[in-house]
């Protein structure tokens, strides 16, 4: 087929991230023109941008677009794209509530979360282990200071430093991997360093597994995989509630993309070598998001080792690596972030400046007060524990049943033991909002009329996955197959 050109044929493959970053830039010049005081739809250009960028992912859908030789447009880093607009359109619904009531600059907010998706879609659709971490660092650096943006609290600012310091380290471990890889093979190219690894033999070479643990080092971090997860509740516990949804969904959906593509094929050859090592991170992962998970009051932090679990139950697919894991991994990433972003939103829509809504308690009673709110709280949860007819349900199965196709059956087990574990501080959230009496949550806030449709679509999003859920799956089995 020929190929789209609407800049320039070099360009086609990052027509989508360049739409992102102009909205981003857009944001900027409307702040910076914006009169103190004055009312202006700024999240209305990102909406716009983010269009665009959905747009030109359907243009792009089926093409392998390249760009200078380092990003390729295949349908597997399309479909997480797709993944990312997503995440990032609904974090745009839902923030302006937030942005009102924590008085954030709505500007630097929206281009912030525009730059960070674009650095995630580049990783998503870069074949290039240096164009990975350059966009490893722009969406980083966004992230950062997404975490600290409510200046005036201490918690945030602490939050956010600790988030900087420990992914510097992480970035510093990722970029000696890159270097040892470079220095052994010649090549930074997944293709290239895939084709070197087999033809000259180096699957016993020390060097080369040095710089495969490096690069799993800096990866594991930047999905909060056990030992690497220490920033994750502080981090989420810090940030802005909105934002905390979309680091949860959209980091994860552009590390594994990354995972799998540098894994799955240019570490292909040595497969033997680093599925026991991902063996032990997923179990090491599971176990403990489930289990501190259960002792938290916190929803934020709650939430925070859920993201631990569920990065686990990832990793599951990933060790399996056949057929049914690699598109598991791709139907998996749609669903958490469907799933996960609604319950965060719930959360920072029913929150006010003097009840933030982040403890158990204040959820004592909310079906009285809130009846819609409450059941669609319950709807993300319930999919989040893997409970049919949601989608969650449906996920995990496909998880699970990767990992016994491949054989690894202790691997299936414990993940659907620590499944079990984790339905408990779930449930323990239903429980308070639709069994005690009318507790803080007597009283809530009016939701916004966008919000509540983005949510109740959400929850539409997550019936149909959990029913109907042939289509996505063919949709992820064909996307990653293009990317061998």
């Amino acid at each position: 087929m020929s190929s789209v050109s609407i800049i320039g044929p070099a360009l086609n493959g990052i027509i989508p991230v360049i739409c992102v970053v102009l909205a981003g830039l857009a944001c900027m010049l409307a702040e910076a023109f914006r009169q103190r005081g004055e009312r202006m739809p700024i999240g209305g250009l990102g909406v716009i941008g983010l269009a665009g960028a959905a747009v030109a992912v359907v243009l792009l859908w089926g093409r392998r677009a390249e760009s200078f030789s380092v990003v390729r447009a295949d349908d597997f880093g399309l479909f997480v794209q797709l993944v990312l607009i997503g995440v990032g359109l609904l974090t745009v619904v839902f923030s302006p509530k937030a942005i009102e009531r924590d008085n954030l600059p709505a500007g630097e907010y929206y281009s912030l979360i525009l730059f960070a998706l674009a650095g995630m879609m580049l990783m998503a659709v870069a074949t290039d282990l240096l164009v990975i971490f350059l966009a490893l660092e722009v969406f980083s650096l966004a992230l950062y200071v997404l975490t600290g943006l409510r200046r005036a609290e201490y918690s945030s600012t602490e939050g956010a430093f600790k988030y900087f310091v420990l992914g510097g380290f992480a970035s510093a471990f990722f970029l000696y991997g890159i270097a040892f890889t470079y220095g052994l093979v010649g090549s930074t190219r997944l293709d290239k360093v895939a084709s070197a690894v087999q033809a000259q033999a180096l699957t016993g070479d020390p060097l080369l597994l040095v710089a495969m643990g490096l690069l799993l080092v800096g990866l594991a971090f930047k999905v909060a995989a056990v030992p690497f997860h220490m920033w994750t509740p502080d981090a989420y516990e810090a940030a802005p509630t909105v934002v905390t949804g979309f680091m949860s969904t959209a980091v994860k959906a552009a590390g594994f993309a990354v995972f799998t593509r540098v894994f799955l094929l240019a570490l292909e050859p040595l497969r033997a070598e680093w599925t026991p090592v991902l063996w032990v991170l997923a179990v090491c992962t599971m176990i403990l998001g489930s289990a501190v998970g259960v002792a938290q009051t916190n929803l934020k932090r709650m939430l925070a080792y859920s993201s631990i679990a569920h990065g686990g139950y990832l990793l599951v697919a990933l060790a399996a690596g056949d057929e049914v894991g690699r598109a598991s991994i791709l139907f998996y990433l749609v669903v958490y972030a469907v799933t996960n972003i609604g319950a965060f939103a719930v959360l920072a829509l029913l929150g006010t400046r003097e009840r933030p809504m982040e403890t158990l308690d204040e959820y004592k009673g909310l079906w009285h007060a809130s009846p819609v709110m409450a059941g669609l709280l319950t709807i993300f949860l319930l999919s989040l524990g893997g409970f049919p007819p949601t989608a969650g349900f449906v996920a995990k199965w496909y998880v699970f049943s990767a990992a016994v196709r491949a054989g690894q059956f202790s691997l299936a087990i414990i993940g659907v033991l620590t499944s079990v574990v984790s339905v408990f501080f779930y449930l323990r959230i239903v429980v308070m909002m639709y069994m005690t009496e009318k507790g803080e949550a007597a009283a809530t806030p009016a939701v916004p009329g966008s919000a509540l449709a983005a949510l109740s679509l959400s929850a539409a999003v997550l019936f149909y996955l959990g029913v109907l859920p042939t289509r996505v799956l063919d949709l992820a089995a064909r996307s990653v197959a293009s990317m061998f």
